[in-house]
Order: C-alpha cells, then sequence, then structure tokens
C-alpha cells in the first residue's frame, strides 16, 4: 500500500463528517485507510495524552454519539492536546503516524504534531497549515489514503457528501 496518495477533506460540522464515514464505509471503501481529527470540546482538561493502537476505543469523555460511533468504523484511537490547537481526538492511521513522527523526532519546524504526521503522509506543509487552521475553527479534517484506485473511490463518494474543501495529495 502506498500511503502517499491520500485525499483530504474538511466538513464544518461532526454531523456532516460523520455522514460522510458512513457514506465511505457503504459504498465499502476499506475504513482502515481513514483517519478523522477534531476538536473535543468536552474533554476533561487535565488528560495529557492517550492513544490506542489497533483497537477501537470504546467510549471517549462526554462526547457521546458522534465519537463513540465512529469508533466502531475506524481503527486506532487518540487524544492529543496540542498547543495551539487545543483538545483532538484522532481515530484511524493518522494516529499511529503521529506517534511515529514523535518518537523518531521527525517533528517538522512550525508544524504540529499532527502536522507532523499528515507531512509523514506527504502531505505539503501550505495544506497542513490550512487543515490546522480547519481544526482550531472547529471544523473536522477527515484523510483517505492508499493506492490510486483507492483514491480516486474514496474522491467519488466524498464529493457526494459537499466538503467544504477537498485536495488529492499525491
Amino acid at each position: 500500500m502506498n500511503k502517499n496518495n491520500s485525499i483530504v477533506a474538511i466538513y464544518s460540522s461532526h454531523i456532516v463528517a460523520e455522514a460522510a464515514i458512513k457514506e465511505l464505509q457503504q459504498s465499502g471503501f476499506d475504513m482502515k485507510k481513514l483517519s478523522i481529527v477534531g476538536r473535543d470540546y468536552h474533554t476533561d482538561e487535565h488528560v495529557v495524552g492517550y492513544y490506542n493502537i489497533g483497537d477501537r476505543m470504546k467510549v471517549w469523555g462526554k462526547t457521546g454519539a458522534f465519537w463513540g460511533g465512529l469508533w466502531g468504523f475506524l481503527f486506532g484511537s487518540a487524544f492529543f492536546w496540542i498547543p495551539g490547537l487545543g483538545p483532538l481526538l484522532v481515530a484511524g492511521p493518522l494516529v499511529s503516524w503521529i506517534v511515529g513522527a514523535l518518537e523518531g523526532a521527525i517533528v517538522v519546524g512550525g508544524l504540529s504534531a499532527i502536522g507532523a504526521g499528515l507531512y509523514s503522509l506527504g502531505i505539503p506543509k501550505d495544506s497542513i497549515l490550512q487543515y490546522e487552521t480547519a481544526l482550531k475553527t472547529g471544523k473536522f479534517v477527515l484523510i483517505a489514503h492508499g493506492s490510486m484506485d483507492d483514491i480516486i473511490h474514496a474522491k467519488e463518494i466524498l464529493n457526494r457528501t459537499n466538503p467544504e474543501t477537498m485536495e488529492h495529495h499525491q
């Protein structure tokens, strides 16, 4: 699998992000090739970090249905408190890329841990800054990755979900 093919879509709310994820799942997209990042406004601020790679998280704080429902679809989960971005929940393979970037000290100048994970996917820094800005304003970033066929399939599906923006990165 070439993880450097990706499509990144930004959604204004958890409702439209969840609908996009369900659309991908119902269309047969491999959920192991999908990640989502969003803010958790209800998380207890005393938590410093948590991640769980490979298993599905059962419960997440007080966020209820949205995040709880996503963990049924996506593998790997994490909570990160990122300076400048605040509390972020991450689900999918992006978790392992973020952790790998942090463990390997591959943090690229000016990027957060989330940005370093996206950079390891081959996403350019200017696009990463756009995605980090979207996260700061409470939006949700959905990342599908895989072969070119996977990305074409994901793009066709995501076009039907009306994301605010969508970019293909090779």
